[in-house]
């Protein structure tokens, strides 16, 4: 019996559909984006949920991978 080494991209192929892989490319990229654009500004996630109106737990669930973000969240934190 051989065990065969997959990569991760063999293995995502195999698990997801083409479609599911660009959802969650994008949201990781959607998420980088937020994160990068905060630390840029030199904000922290209570200052962000202060200038955002969202709240400083779901910001971080949602910079941690925990929560997928609405079009509504994401407009806010824009």
């Amino acid at each position: 019996m051989s065990s065969k080494k997959w990569t991760w991209n063999e293995l995502e192929s195999e698990l997801f559909t083409p479609e599911e892989i660009a959802e969650s490319r994008a949201r990781v990229e959607i998420i980088s984006a937020i994160i990068d654009a905060r630390q840029e500004k030199g904000l922290s996630q209570k200052e962000l949920a202060e200038l955002s109106g969202v709240k400083q737990p779901a910001i971080a669930r949602l910079e941690n991978g925990h929560i997928s973000p609405s079009v509504d969240t994401i407009n806010k934190l824009l």
